[in-house]
C-alpha cells in the first residue's frame, strides 16, 4: 500500500521551465538562431542549468562577443516575471489536498535551491501540505543522481514499496529509479521533447487521473 507521495517541483508542480525557455528562445531568436531545447532538456531539466550555458552557446554559434551576463540577466528577470504568475499545473492541488485527506505523507525532492522551492510554494499555498522537502543543498549530487530520492526516503522513513515518486523529466525519473522507487511520470510542455524510459505510469496530466484511481493501481 502507498503511503507517502515524493513530488518533483519544477515541471511537476508549477511549470518554471517554460518561462525559461521561452526567454532564451526569444533571446536566440534576436541572432537568428534556434534555442537547442533538445539538449537542455537532456542537460538541464531535473538536474542543475551548470550543465550547460546557453550564453556561451549562443556566442559561440554567432562567433560574436556578446555579454553573456547581460542575456542571463534578461533571460533571468524574464523567467521571474512569468513565473511570479503561475498557478500549480493541473491536478497537483487535488492531488496534494486528496493525499492530506487519504492519510498519505507528502515529500520534494528537487535539484532546485531551497529558496527556490520554498518561495513558489508558498506562492502555490502548498507550503504547510509537505512533510519533508530536500533540495540542493541537502546532497552532494543532485539528479540524475539518486541522493535527493535517497535522502527524502530517509527522511519519510518508509519502505520503498510504500512510496511512490512523480517526475516530469528523463533526469527525474534516471534519479528515481536510482533510489529504488516506482515512479510516475507526467511530462510538460518541454519535457515532452526528452525520452522518458522506466516510468511505471505514464500521464500527460495529474488531472488525467484521481489520485484515489492511480493508487489502485499500486496497490
Amino acid at each position: 500500500m502507498i503511503k507517502a507521495l515524493i513530488f518533483d517541483f519544477d515541471g511537476l508542480i508549477m511549470d518554471t521551465e517554460s518561462p525559461e525557455v521561452d526567454g532564451w528562445k526569444a533571446i536566440y531568436a534576436e541572432y537568428g538562431q534556434e534555442f537547442p531545447l533538445q539538449v537542455w532538456v537532456s542537460k538541464v531539466v531535473g538536474a542543475t542549468a551548470a550543465n550547460f550555458d546557453p550564453a556561451a552557446h549562443l556566442a559561440a554559434l554567432t562567433g560574436q562577443a556578446l555579454d553573456q551576463a547581460e542575456l542571463h540577466q534578461r533571460a533571468r528577470l524574464y523567467r521571474l516575471q512569468e513565473q511570479s504568475k503561475l498557478t500549480a499545473l493541473p491536478g497537483v492541488v487535488d492531488y496534494v489536498k486528496g493525499a492530506r485527506r487519504l492519510g498519505l505523507r507528502l515529500a520534494v525532492a528537487s535539484s532546485s535551491s531551497r529558496a527556490w522551492v520554498h518561495e513558489y510554494l508558498r506562492q502555490l499555498g502548498l507550503f504547510a501540505d509537505f512533510d519533508v522537502i530536500v533540495c540542493r543543498e541537502d546532497v552532494s549530487h543532485v539528479k540524475p543522481d539518486p541522493e535527493l530520492y535517497q535522502k527524502a526516503v530517509e527522511a519519510l522513513h518508509l519502505p520503498k514499496p510504500a512510496l511512490l515518486a512523480f517526475e516530469d523529466s528523463p533526469n527525474g525519473v534516471l534519479a528515481a529509479l536510482g533510489a529504488g522507487l516506482r515512479v510516475v511520470a507526467v511530462p510538460n510542455p518541454i519535457t515532452a521533447h526528452g525520452r522518458i524510459e522506466g516510468a511505471s505510469l505514464l500521464l500527460r496530466s495529474l488531472a488525467d487521473m484521481p489520485l484515489e484511481d492511480l493508487l489502485a493501481q499500486f496497490a
